[in-house]
């Protein structure tokens, strides 16, 4: 039994991804957890519903469409942590500076609770003014240590993963990652569990990109064989999106693809223009730096004015460092050119050498040499002032928030600037009625047209399309951070405490959530809140508040001392005295948390970010998480270790991207034009030397968010390169055909991708299957987010009972860790043997009872009809045939071979027994130039025979050629049924 329910994403606009998967036994997986650039709540609800029944999460891509989720749930859904978790360690660590990029970069990733959840208490708010209260955002060591739970996983490798505490037993599921491409650790998820195969593949990417290497499909990313892999063809159900179905195949492939970028940044820095590239944080990114990093390598070397060397290349995000950082100790997981480029560079030029010689260094695939990483807004701020043709590459990919979105506002006011769009953006109203945001919007203009467009040729015969603007008007939405105050904070303490009641019943343990008085000690909230929620005299004090809030007058003045109690002394400015007299528990005395320490009968309790992996310690900074007193400032007389010296600097200043150490060369640059290397990156002496006024202190306490719309007139110019890195109409019409699923599932994209997709895949499948009367709903299926369907191989099963003595004439027989066996027996139906003995008491008793009324004769057939009943629903029984039936029923069946044999595993064999086996033309094994073997698409053997030379065998002294691979063929596989 295999049921599939998607969560979100299916037949809509919206790109986040969310699956269950949903096995016989009660084992739900699920796939994903991702999220949409709106952050709304409200979509994640029928993921809570289901958390408490989940057996195990799997993660495919380290994206906001597949991953933005993650942390929220882990934080704010108190089971969700105890679910075992698994993806590869690409995933883990660029998912790790995915969220910490998006949840410093903008304000609603902390998510507004929604106004229902106010509904039925005293202080609810206005439905004519709502105030957009915000949850407690996870902060950066929260993300790490979120992250730190997943289990990395290597391709190809099967693993049987643990179930979570409130699961019912996995049976032998087993789950296998497999390359899927588009993104650095991509996945293709195959799922085995009892008959089921299971092959779930999102987002992939068949072809061999720069940095990522093609899906597994065919082998091994590289253009493989003709046929899909053993592992993943044929299975029971496939999982696959619509996204991009619609779009043409680009003609040129990759090179072209290429070769159209860098012209229209060739063509923008010639007329003095400034250019935008849009793009994610984790991902794509890698692919984009790449290819500009090695572009503005190799016109480097080439003489002559060119317009590379006149501009800049920078690529901002809140957290690029740490992504780079890990992008350059997992170069194993890229592409094969990538390695070799690595491995080509020679042992003494690397990125870290001095000399004379320094500008014409060997650099690794990462090791930027031109582009200049940019992390804070006031250097971005600082770049957009000056004068002179750059090129940024700025997270995020939606423009609707991150640097990208400071770039476009700075950039939009000049018409020889030009932002290049690098995915499609669906034009598509938020469910609220919300405006489209920057990207949606600019794609728009790109598709309409409205104010003309600029042709010209580039190199190459290759055609520059460019939209112009003129001065249309571009709407945008700033948010804006507050504390709460009076009676919204009041409100906001109440919805806690609600909260961690709930979160208490669920988990039967303490919770993550700030107790009503820690919310307004803003001091020592951070290191205390964690041990007061675990004291129980705090949480029954903090329902008994909510209970008084809930019961309390709404025309009750609110922010009074009878309201607030003790905490009056905090709130409310001004105010010295309270009575406390006749007051209990905490009312009598100064609110005040106390620090403790964590301990229990076997001593304290071990802090684990003191025992991460290299890989996994990672700050705002790129310090080491156990360094916490390195970005505070030093005041007089604090104390501070000798290393806390060097990384302050001097005046106590934040350290810069690039140290504190600061270096001059000609003014920042070699002989080559190109800027001094430091760690592995370009340093920019202009950026470094400059100290903003930003503060980064984040507000501690209770908040909420005010939105206010803006506008901006624009001019620049538009233009659209693909460098989505999603399957198109070719590879999904070529290799689902390919891949030959039962049951085909389509999620993903919008409701046209996915009715074109559902009709060419039921052509395609019907043709090579030549079956003219099935019906499409029996093999393919297009469910509505929420909707769920029955993908399961079985279409006619039943449950049967074996008998003892049929049990004992079994023969088993092992194939590939499963044992099967033969049988043929005679059906019956189950006796009830308990009921029968309980009915024969009852009748002993009964004969005991000399004066029987009717009564107790009614009640007597009522327990006969009850015991009826009961072996009607027990199944039925295959036991033994009788041996007067024997004869009857004797036929005779022809021998079932069980298994599946690989030729290279046979090979394999052969050859170690004396034997000459070797591959020729298409997938033929050839042994001692005598046999040919062959396995056909159905996984039918052929052996062909082309003659004995007896006289030959017996010299070399080895069993004659077709005899051998007979049976080695036969060793390989479970004959049953024979005879």
């Amino acid at each position: 039994m295999f049921n599939f329910t998607p969560l979100l994403g299916a037949q809509s606009a919206s790109p986040a991804s969310q699956s269950l998967l949903d096995f016989e036994g009660g084992i739900k997986v699920l796939v994903d957890v991702g999220w949409d650039s709106g952050f709304d709540v409200a979509k994640l609800k029928e993921l809570e519903r289901h958390v408490p029944t989940i057996s195990l999460i799997l993660l495919t891509h380290a994206t906001p469409s597949h991953i933005a989720a993650f942390a929220h749930c882990c934080k704010h859904f108190p089971l969700f942590t105890q679910i075992p978790i698994y993806a590869t360690l690409p995933v883990i660590s660029l998912g790790r500076t995915l969220l910490q990029d998006i949840y410093s970069s903008t304000i609603l990733a902390s998510s507004i609770i929604p106004p229902s959840s106010f509904e039925g208490t005293a202080f609810a708010l206005s439905s004519d003014n709502p105030t957009q209260i915000l949850l407690q955002p996870p902060t950066t060591e929260e993300i790490a240590s979120y992250f730190s739970l997943v289990n990395p996983l290597k391709y190809s490798q099967p693993h049987q993963p643990l179930p979570s505490p409130f699961s019912p037993p996995l049976n032998g599921l087993t789950i296998t990652a497999y390359n899927a491409g588009h993104s650095l650790g991509g996945t293709i998820w195959h799922i085995q569990h009892g008959m089921e195969s299971v092959v779930y593949a999102v987002d992939w990417n068949q072809i061999r990109e720069n940095v990522f290497a093609g899906a597994a499909w065919l082998g091994s990313g590289t253009g493989g064989g003709a046929e899909v892999i053993e592992q993943l063809r044929k299975p029971t159900a496939l999982i696959c999106s619509a996204k991009g179905v619609e779009k043409p195949v680009q003609a040129g492939g990759r090179m072209k693809r290429d070769d159209l970028l860098l012209e229209y940044i060739r063509n923008a820095l010639s007329r003095g223009g400034s250019v935008l590239i849009p793009t994610d944080s984790s991902a794509r990114v890698l692919e984009l730096a790449y290819l500009l990093e090695h572009a503005w390598r190799k016109e480097s070397k080439n003489t002559g004015d060119h317009p590379f060397k006149q501009s800049r290349l920078y690529l901002a995000g809140k957290n690029v460092g740490a992504t780079m950082r890990y992008a350059r100790s997992m170069i194993e997981w890229m592409d094969n050119a990538v390695i070799q480029e690595l491995e080509s560079e020679p042992a003494h030029k690397t990125a870290g050498s001095k000399g004379d010689n320094a500008g014409d260094q060997a650099v690794g695939p990462f090791d930027f040499k031109y582009m200049r990483l940019v992390e804070r807004k006031a250097h971005v701020d600082k770049i957009l002032a000056r004068s002179g043709p750059r090129v940024i590459l700025a997270s995020d990919a939606s423009l609707a928030w991150g640097f990208s979105k400071d770039t476009i506002l700075g950039l939009a006011s000049n018409p020889a600037n030009l932002v290049i769009l690098t995915e499609d953006y669906t034009l598509t109203k938020d469910e609220n009625g919300e405006q489209p945001r920057i990207g949606q919007t600019l794609w728009s203009w790109y598709r309409d047209r409205q104010d003309g467009v600029s042709v010209t040729t580039g190199k190459g015969t290759q055609t520059l399309e460019e939209v112009y603007t003129d001065g249309r008007e571009l709407h945008f939405t700033d948010a804006a951070k507050t504390l709460l105050e009076g009676k919204e904070l009041v409100l906001y303490q109440q919805y806690q405490a609600t909260q961690r009641q709930l979160q208490t019943t669920q988990t039967g343990g303490a919770t993550n959530l700030e107790t009503s008085a820690d919310v307004v000690d803003d001091a020592s909230s951070a290191s205390s809140s964690s041990e007061e929620s675990d004291d129980d005299e705090r949480q029954g004090k903090a329902l008994n508040y909510s209970t008084t809030f809930g019961q309390a007058n709404k025309n009750k003045a609110l922010g009074g001392k009878e309201v607030q109690g003790i905490n009056v002394l905090l709130k409310e400015p001004g105010v010295y005295d309270y009575d406390v007299r006749g007051k209990k528990g905490r009312e009598s005395m100064f609110p005040f948390a106390t620090k403790k320490r964590r301990a229990d009968e076997f001593g304290e309790l071990i802090r684990p970010e003191d025992y991460l992996r290299a890989e996994e310690r990672d700050d705002v900074d790129g310090e080491d998480m156990k360094n916490h007193s390195s970005g505070k400032n030093a005041e007089l007389g604090q104390k501070r270790k000798w290393d806390d010296a060097e990384l302050l600097g001097r005046a106590g200043r934040r350290p810069s991207l690039h140290g504190a150490k600061k270096k001059k060369m000609n003014n920042g640059e070699n002989r080559q034009g190109s800027p001094e290397m430091e760690n592995g990156t370009a340093v920019d002496s202009d950026l470094s030397d400059f100290s903003d006024s930003e503060t980064e202190e984040i507000d501690q306490g209770p908040s909420k968010v005010t939105l206010k719309s803006n506008k901006v007139t624009a001019n620049l110019r538009i233009a659209f390169v693909d460098f989505a890195g999603i399957h198109d109409q070719r590879n999904m019409s070529m290799l689902i055909p390919l891949i030959q699923p039962r049951k085909l599932v389509i999620v993903g994209g919008t409701r046209s991708e996915t009715t074109w997709l559902a009709e060419e895949c039921s052509k395609k499948l019907r043709s090579k299957s030549n079956s003219s009367s099935s019906h499409e709903g029996d093999f393919m299926f297009t469910p509505l987010t929420g909707e769920t369907v029955a993908a399961s191989m079985d279409t006619n099963a039943w449950t049967l009972k074996l008998s003892a003595a049929l049990l004992r004439k079994l023969k088993w027989q092992n194939v590939k860790g499963l044992s099967v066996a033969t049988l043929m027996g005679r059906v019956a139906a189950t006796v009830a043997i308990e009921d029968a003995d309980v009915d024969a008491q009852r009748r002993k008793r009964q004969k005991m009872i000399k004066d029987e009324t009717a009564a107790e004769a009614e009640a007597a057939a009522e327990d006969k009809e009850d015991s009826l009943k009961a072996t009607a629903d027990l199944p039925p029984t295959l036991d033994v045939i009788p041996a007067s039936m024997a004869a009857a029923t004797r036929t005779i069946s022809q021998p079932l071979h069980v298994g599946d044999l690989r030729l290279a595993d046979l090979r394999k064999l052969l050859q170690s027994t004396g034997h000459t086996a070797e591959f020729r033309g298409q997938g033929t094994l050839v042994v001692d130039g005598l046999v040919a073997v062959r396995k056909s698409s159905s996984g039918q053997i052929e052996i062909e025979c082309v003659g004995l030379r007896l006289a030959d065998m017996l010299q070399k002294n080895t069993e004659p050629s077709f005899q051998a691979v007979r049976n080695r063929i036969y060793d390989g596989l479970a004959v049953i049924a024979g005879g």
